[in-house]
């Protein structure tokens, strides 16, 4: 099943714990002759866990049930629960907090009632590992202040690159003596990038044409990367394993600042201000602010105090987009990189219903690279992004918070399938079809006529266009019962697949081969609330 609220989770895992004498924080909702039990066992060595909180939660509203503190021997009893299925979460300090049987954001909830017998469950938590270390500058003098990125390659990314993107995971601003700290992370491969600015640097505008007066305070800290390389392609990757605790140690060199000057055209009464996006990996990490040198005369804006680096940089009326990778003060050429382009649209309802008045529309950049996302409301149906770089863009939509499946776009008199939109030299207008009816798809995932818990259950639609749009993910609970939610309008086949966890699921390809032995199942604007396969789902091996 997939994950309850973030607030369920924080409620269930940090309220105090009693012993099994007192085990309930509040009374139960219900009371019932049934019972969740186990042990609690350290993932990476195989001992038990003792003094857990481990809690039962609610399966549609995630509210705290019930909680216990495990024994010396790691051993825990959930008493007088109703027939039900209910999402088990344990927390320890020290410990990763997490639920039974996790992967991705999905787990396996615990069912309950007759022919159920939950009472010898192996429930395996994760010990969280320490990644810290100390930033200094020039001289061996603290970094304070210093804001510390930390990556994570992320190797279940959502667009089935390889060997899998490289995504902030978190950050924090180093303490007066230059040192931080991230804790309770997961295993796996990180990075660390440091952006900061030497404490005594001084900046000032310079006149375009005046020549540089080379102050030893015009200096700049340039992005740095662990082992204290600037070179993003040198940094060096930090494996975490489970429960260790690693030192990171990152030095600083102050660099001279560069200056750029970037044209700003008039646009009306005003100036096209340009942006100079510093770029982190593949995606933008923060804005440099320009000074301005009577921009309206000049028709130029400067920005100072810049170390060298790779840079996003957004100027010109109609903008042009390009990467630069600034070692030198320029005057960056106004005709640099591609023109950005109108993406506008008309938003229409699979059932011809109007569509809601505010939808929330999110156009996102498919491949993973640099341009990231960009977000609007549509009013009355209708949207429009201004200077959308080409390249292949997925556009999704929702309102109120819940989503609204973008199932088709339309653009020059064709349809396509799916939610995929791409941009080249000049303006794009699209008509996207929302699908307002969402259905539960349930079913049961079964070999030799019984249920198997933990299998990735996706849902795939028929049309491979549609896939990245339409694809749902799910994990079997204990008795094998699985729920495949906001499922829009189409035709779909169904397969479970035991330990499928590695498998590139985002690539439609890598799950092709499971299709012969998968269910189908057809989801209508009519079919209500819930869609019940006619027949388990057979359990395929990932080998």
């Amino acid at each position: 099943m997939t994950r309850p609220t973030a607030f369920a989770l924080i409620c269930a895992l940090f309220l105090p714990a009693f012993s099994f004498s007192s085990a309930q924080k509040s009374p139960p909702l219900a009371s019932g002759p049934y019972r969740i039990a186990g042990r609690l066992l350290n993932a990476s060595t195989g001992e038990p866990v003792r003094r857990a909180t481990v809690s039962v939660l609610g399966e549609d509203d995630g509210n705290l049930l019930q909680s216990v503190q495990s024994d010396n021997d790691g051993r825990f009893s959930l008493e007088h629960l109703p027939a039900g299925k209910y999402p088990l979460t344990a927390s320890r300090r020290g410990f990763r907090s997490g639920f039974y049987d996790e992967h991705d954001e999905y787990n396996s909830a615990i069912v309950t009632g007759p022919d159920q017998d939950p009472t010898n469950l192996v429930f395996r938590l994760t010990p969280g590992a320490v990644l810290h270390g100390v930033v200094t500058g020039d001289g061996g003098d603290p970094a304070e202040n210093a804001n510390v990125i930390l990556f994570k390659r992320d190797h279940n990314s959502p667009h089935g690159s390889a060997p899998g993107e490289i995504k902030q995971a978190d950050g924090m601003m180093t303490d007066d003596t230059g040192a931080y700290e991230f804790s309770n992370l997961g295993a796996g491969e990180y990075y660390i990038a440091v952006v900061t600015s030497p404490w005594y640097a001084m900046h000032s505008p310079q006149p375009r044409g005046a020549s540089s007066d080379d102050s030893p305070l015009d200096v700049a800290y340039p992005v740095t990367f662990f082992d204290s390389t600037t070179s993003e392609a040198s940094a060096t990757p930090i494996m975490l394993e489970a429960g260790t605790r690693q030192k990171a140690d990152i030095s600083l060199h102050a660099v001279p600042a560069l200056r750029l000057q970037i044209a700003a055209p008039r646009k009306g009464a005003a100036i096209a201000q340009p942006e100079l996006r510093t770029m982190v990996f593949g995606g933008p990490f923060s804005s440099e602010s320009s000074s301005a040198f009577d921009p309206i005369h000049t028709g130029v804006v400067e920005f100072s105090g810049i170390p060298p680096g790779h840079y996003q940089l957004l100027q010109g009326d109609p903008p042009r987009i390009s990467e630069l990778d600034a070692d030198s003060s320029e005057a960056v050429d106004p005709n640099t990189g591609s023109v950005a382009v109108t993406v506008s649209g008309t938003l229409r309802s699979t059932t011809n219903a109007p569509v809601p008045d505010n939808v929330n529309i999110v156009l996102e950049e498919a491949t993973g690279q640099i341009q990231g996302s960009m977000q609007i409301n549509a009013r009355k149906g209708e949207f429009r992004f201004d200077a959308v770089p080409p390249g292949a863009w997925s556009l999704s939509a929702s309102a109120q918070g819940n989503p609204l499946p973008v199932v088709a776009v339309s653009s020059a008199g064709a349809v396509t399938a799916g939610n995929q939109i791409t941009v080249k030299d000049r303006a794009v207008s699209v008509v996207a079809t929302v699908s307002p009816s969402l259905s539960r798809v349930k079913g049961f995932a079964r070999t030799d006529g019984k249920g198997v818990a933990g299998a990735m259950i996706v849902l795939i639609p028929r049309q491979p266009s549609a896939y990245r749009a339409l694809v749902r993910r799910d994990q079997s609970d204990s008795d094998g019962s699985f729920s495949l939610r906001d499922v829009p309008a189409g035709q779909y086949t169904v397969i479970a697949i035991e330990d499928g966890w590695k498998i590139d699921w985002t690539d439609r390809a890598s799950l092709t081969r499971y299709l012969p032995r998968g269910v189908s199942v057809t989801v209508s604007d009519q079919s209500g609330g819930t869609v019940s396969l006619s027949e388990p789902v057979p359990v395929q091996s990932q080998f």
